[in-house]
């Protein structure tokens, strides 16, 4: 018999900040492949690339944290 136990809410935080950020790092690639054509006062500074990888970094730790609860 195996006993079947739920996952914390924090699992599936994590698992959403990861897909989000990861979207979100591509989305700020192609920017710069691609510049839109007006150029924002710190777009030199690629805060989608930061911002996502911040995103997928907190996402990993609370994916990892609640992975076997």
């Amino acid at each position: 018999m195996s006993e079947h136990t739920m996952k914390p809410i924090w699992y599936f935080v994590g698992l959403i900040l990861i897909v989000i950020g990861g979207i979100v790092i591509l989305s700020g690639i192609y920017q710069i492949v691609d510049p839109p054509a007006v150029k924002t006062v710190l777009a030199e500074t690629n805060p989608s690339i930061w911002w996502g990888a911040l995103m997928t970094a907190f996402g990993s730790v609370l994916f990892w944290k609640t992975r076997k609860l």
